[in-house]
C-alpha cells in the first residue's frame, strides 16, 4: 500500500540540471511534484562538470532537437539568471581555424549557425580577431566569432532551478535511486531508496543512467555511452590570459578543447573526450590532462599552466543516435523523457524543460497557477560586495563578518544560510558547490576543518561523520 504522502501527480526521476529545470517548470502549473535522486544533492553528476558554456548554437546539425533548443534556451538565459540570480556573462566565443584549408570548416559552422537562428556570426581574419583577443596563438589564420555565446555558474544554475521549484512545492527525495517503474491503472508505481510511489506521469531525466531507467518500464530503443572530458582549472590570476571562450575546429566527438574564463575570474582548459563503458567513472588521467594543454597550445599561447589548482573530469551522456531523446513514449502514455542530453545540454535546459513541462501538462489536464513565484535570491557574497554593503550586513548579522574561506572570501553566514536554506548542503561538497568555500587555491586545504564543524553543529552529526559527499 502506497502512503499518501507518496502519491504524486508528476515524478522526475534525476536532479541535475534538467531534471530541475523540469520542476521548476512543472510547478507552474497545478499539481504535485516529486523529483527522485540517487545521490544526496542535487548537481552531483554531469551537471557538475562541465564547460560552463552557454553556446551559441551555430555547432549544432540544422533539424536537430540539439540546434533547436540549444538557440532556444541561449534566448532564455537573461531571464533566467535575473529571474534565479545566477551569475552569467555573454563574453562571446571565438572559433580558431590553423590555416586557410580549414577555413570551409569555419564557413559550414557560419552557415549551420545561420541556419539554426544564430544571430552576428561574422568570420575574422586573424588581424581582426587578435583585435578581439590578443592571447590568441601564432599559429591561428582565422576565427568565427559568435556574439550570443556565454558562461554561467552550471551549480548556481541547478541550485537556483531546484530550491526556485521546491520553494514552489516540489517534493525533492535524496538518495532515492528509481530501480523499477511499472505501469499501474493510470499512472506509475515507482520503486526506489526503500519506498513505492505512486505518479500519474513520469520524467526521465536521468543523465548517463537515463537508458537504464528507461529500460525498468519499456525496451531500450536508445543507448547511452558515458563520454568523458578531462579539464584543468587555473587559479584567479591566470583568469585573463583570454576574455572569450575560444574553441578549436569541432570534431566528430564535439566541441574540442576550450579556454575560458569562468562568472567567478578563474581560467577552465578541456575538456578531452573519450567513450569509457562506467558511467561513474570521473578519474583524470595522465595522458588525458597532457592532451588538454597540447590542443590548447594549438589555439591560446602562454596559458600559465603552473597555476593549475585543479583538475576534475565529468561524462557526457551520448546517445547513439546523436541528438537529444525529448518525447513522450509513443506507447506508454505519460512516459516522458530527457534523455541523452550531452553538450549542449546546459545551454538547452530551459528551453527543454518548458517543452517538456508543456508536454506533461496537456497529458495530465493541468493549469496554470496563479501564485508562482519564478523569483529565487542566493547567498549574498560578501567577496562582491562594496564596503558599505558588507557593514551594513556584518551589523546585521555578525556572522558574514568571520571569513572562513580565506581564498574566496566565504564567511560563517554565507556557510550557514547554504545549510539552512531550502534543499540545504549536507556534505563539504554541497557547501563549496553553494558558497565556493573550498574552491581557490589551497582547495579547502586550510578551511575544510571549519566548514566541518559548522556542518557538525548545524546538522546534529559528529564531527567524524560529517561527510564530503554522496
Amino acid at each position: 500500500m502506497i502512503k499518501n504522502d507518496n502519491r504524486f501527480d508528476v515524478a522526475v526521476i534525476g536532479a541535475g540540471v534538467i531534471g530541475c529545470a523540469v520542476a521548476r517548470e512543472l510547478t507552474r502549473f497545478t499539481g504535485s511534484v516529486l523529483v527522485l535522486e540517487r545521490e544526496g544533492d542535487v548537481c552531483e553528476g554531469t551537471s557538475k562538470a562541465n564547460s560552463a558554456i552557454i553556446h551559441g548554437g551555430f555547432d549544432a546539425k540544422p533539424g536537430t532537437l540539439k540546434a533547436k533548443f540549444n538557440v532556444l534556451g541561449n534566448s532564455m538565459m537573461d531571464r533566467i539568471s535575473e529571474e534565479l540570480d545566477v551569475p552569467f556573462s555573454r563574453i562571446g566565443a571565438l572559433v580558431a581555424c590553423l590555416s586557410e584549408d580549414d577555413l570551409p570548416k569555419l564557413e559550414e559552422l557560419k552557415a549551420r549557425g545561420e541556419e539554426n537562428g544564430v544571430e552576428g556570426l561574422v568570420i575574422l581574419s586573424r588581424e581582426e580577431a587578435l583585435r578581439l583577443e590578443p592571447g590568441l596563438s601564432d599559429g591561428v589564420y582565422a576565427a568565427l566569432f559568435c556574439p550570443s555565446s556565454g558562461i554561467v555558474c552550471p551549480f548556481e544554475l541547478t541550485l537556483g532551478f531546484a530550491e526556485n521549484a521546491a520553494r514552489n512545492g516540489a517534493d525533492f527525495r535524496f538518495s532515492h535511486e528509481a530501480t523499477a517503474i511499472r505501469r499501474e491503472g493510470d499512472g506509475f508505481e515507482i520503486t526506489a531508496g526503500g519506498e513505492e510511489f505512486f505518479a500519474r506521469a513520469v520524467v526521465n531525466c536521468a543523465g548517463v543512467f537515463a537508458d537504464r531507467v528507461r529500460g525498468t518500464v519499456a525496451e531500450r530503443d536508445y543507448r547511452i555511452t558515458p563520454r568523458r572530458g578531462e579539464y584543468m582549472l587555473l587559479d584567479k590570476r591566470a583568469g585573463n590570459t583570454v576574455s572569450h571562450t575560444v574553441f578549436g575546429v569541432p570534431s566528430k566527438f564535439g566541441k574540442g578543447v576550450l579556454v575560458t574564463p569562468t562568472v567567478h575570474g578563474n581560467l577552465m582548459v578541456g575538456p578531452t573526450a573519450e567513450d569509457i563503458p562506467d558511467p561513474e567513472d570521473t578519474a583524470t588521467t595522465a595522458a588525458g590532462l597532457a592532451k588538454v594543454r597540447t590542443m590548447s597550445a594549438l589555439t591560446v599561447r602562454g596559458i600559465p599552466y603552473k597555476q593549475v589548482i585543479t583538475s576534475f573530469a565529468g561524462l557526457r551522456a551520448h546517445g547513439d543516435a546523436h541528438d537529444f531523446v525529448i518525447r513522450e513514449d509513443a506507447e506508454i502514455k505519460g512516459f516522458f523523457e530527457a534523455a541523452c542530453i550531452e553538450s549542449p545540454g546546459l545551454s538547452s535546459a530551459p528551453a527543454i524543460a518548458s517543452h517538456v513541462a508543456k508536454m506533461v501538462k496537456e497529458r495530465l489536464a493541468l493549469s496554470e497557477r496563479a501564485d508562482f513565484d519564478p523569483i529565487r535570491r542566493g547567498i549574498p557574497k560578501v567577496a562582491s560586495m562594496s564596503d558599505a554593503d558588507r557593514a551594513r550586513l556584518i551589523k546585521e548579522r555578525p556572522e558574514y563578518g568571520q571569513i572562513i574561506c580565506r581564498c574566496e572570501t566565504v564567511s560563517e553566514g554565507e556557510i550557514l544560510d547554504a545549510i539552512r536554506r531550502p534543499l540545504g548542503a549536507r556534505t563539504l561538497d554541497g557547501v563549496k558547490r553553494r558558497t565556493r568555500a573550498g574552491m581557490g587555491r589551497c582547495q579547502a586545504g586550510f578551511c575544510s576543518p571549519k566548514v566541518i564543524a559548522i556542518l557538525s553543529r548545524e546538522l546534529g552529526v559528529p564531527y567524524g561523520e560529517v561527510k564530503k559527499n554522496g
